[in-house]
């Protein structure tokens, strides 16, 4: 079978729409098969640089059919501006179809994300205010509404109504807020749907197709494996599963198709949001990485917020790698650290109690943890336009040398800056 999943093995951020981009120009299919609007998968090419949110990373290839599973939170809002904003910047007019089961994330749900985050204060998660908790909290109430109902007035009506009955009361109870009213909700809800109904099909039965045909396809996970809310740093996570093991359901892939699970892994740490980040820099050093990394420094895709960064972290990446199943790593962002006389790595962690240990642990035991540090020699040149894995200095091959035998995953792909070209297959 030839199914690759491309996913993150940290806190998101990692690189992860180049490499679907990357990966996208031999491929069928690209699939977005969870999360929702909350992060966004910068992709820069010849048509320009590109901050998606919701689309899949393949719509910049003519070849490729881009899917929006229905295990994807979706916001009609996000995918129509995007749309248009690749019509208005001249990028043709993608394949694409959207599972017509994908829930629709309400301007509800937006509403509610901001006034509990602003509730809570400094107890606060971090969200994006985006909509994705209160939505997820509603689809597993079995209060969603998927984007194929929408087209039905009269269901779509009977929905949004047994919604708001519940809602409308915590409104006014909790956040001293008005009532909403049916009509302004629904009829834009309708209008968007018709907009949006020449995508809509049965993606199931289409990737089912493809691969028993075989066919190449790529699935683009959102965020990154910390940010799961099993396994990550809860309750600092996103609400949905950020693993390659949810890709089947969010999908509708069978299982024993997936042949390739790519985790990408940066060369330093990076994140937005709230959480432990136990490398994490508060000090020039830090300023200057944030200002360095990436094409436009390190400031997130959707919200244009500083991310946090930090030191590159085995224990946390090794554990991102295993929880994905990677069978091979992309690193990114290497070219970034070629200004660093000393490049420092965290080997492991120096829990409250004063003992050291490898393993990640619990999100309590993180909050106090101090990270234990090894230096490399760095390169000191600029490697943003070398064509091969020979041409690397000695010192930036250790590195890489470094990160594969601290994740025990064979690094298969670096990335060495923003452009599609910008790559090194070993």
């Amino acid at each position: 079978m030839t199914v690759t999943i491309i996913a993150g093995a940290n806190w998101g951020d990692e690189g992860k729409g180049k490499m679907t981009d990357a990966w996208a120009e031999h491929a069928a299919y690209v699939v977005r098969y969870q999360g929702g609007s909350n992060a966004g998968h910068t992709i820069v090419n010849g048509y320009g640089k590109f901050a998606l949110r919701t689309l899949p990373s393949g719509v910049f290839h003519p070849n490729v059919t881009n899917v929006i599973g229905p295990g994807v939170a979706l916001d009609m809002d996000v995918l129509l501006n995007e749309l248009q904003m690749l019509a208005d910047r001249g990028v043709p007019a993608p394949k694409l179809m959207v599972s017509e089961r994908a829930c629709v994330v309400l301007p509800l749900h937006r509403l509610l994300d901001e006034l509990e985050e602003e509730r809570l204060g400094q107890l606060s998660f971090g969200s994006t205010r985006q909509g994705i908790a209160p939505f997820y909290s509603d689809k597993a109430a079995k209060l969603g509404i998927p984007i194929g109902d929408m087209l039905d007035m009269e269901r779509l009506r009977k929905r949004v109504a047994l919604l708001l009955e519940s809602k409308n009361a915590l409104l006014e109870t909790l956040y001293r807020r008005s009532r909403l009213s049916l009509n302004e909700l629904v009829i834009p809800l309708h209008e968007q749907a018709k907009r949006l109904a020449p995508y809509l099909g049965d993606t199931t039965a289409l990737l089912q197709t493809a691969c028993r045909r075989e066919e190449a396809v790529v699935l683009e996970a959102q965020l990154g494996a910390l940010r799961d809310p099993d396994h990550g740093i809860y309750p600092f996570t996103t609400s949905t599963s950020t693993l390659a093991g949810y890709a089947p359901v969010g999908a509708g892939i069978p299982l024993q198709a997936i042949s390739r699970v790519v985790a990408v892994v940066k060369a330093y740490s990076s994140c937005v949001g709230a959480g432990p980040f136990v490398t994490e820099l508060h000090d020039e050093d830090g300023e200057e990485l944030r200002r360095r990394g990436g094409d436009a420094g390190e400031y997130g895709v959707n919200t244009g917020r500083p991310r946090r960064v930090g030191w590159f972290d085995a224990v946390a990446t090794r554990y991102g790698c295993m929880l994905q199943g990677a069978t091979e790593a992309a690193l990114t962002n290497l070219d970034v650290l070629g200004y660093w006389d000393e490049i420092p790595v965290c080997v492991g962690y120096e829990l409250a109690d004063g003992s050291v240990t490898t393993s990640f642990p619990v999100t309590s035991k993180l909050m106090a943890a101090r990270p234990v540090l090894k230096k490399f020699p760095g390169w000191k040149c600029d490697i943003s336009n070398v064509a091969t894995y020979d041409e690397l200095p000695e010192a930036a091959k250790r590195y890489v040398a470094f990160v594969e035998e601290s994740i025990g995953v064979r690094v298969a792909t670096i990335s060495i800056g923003p452009r599609r070209e910008q790559m090194i297959r070993l």
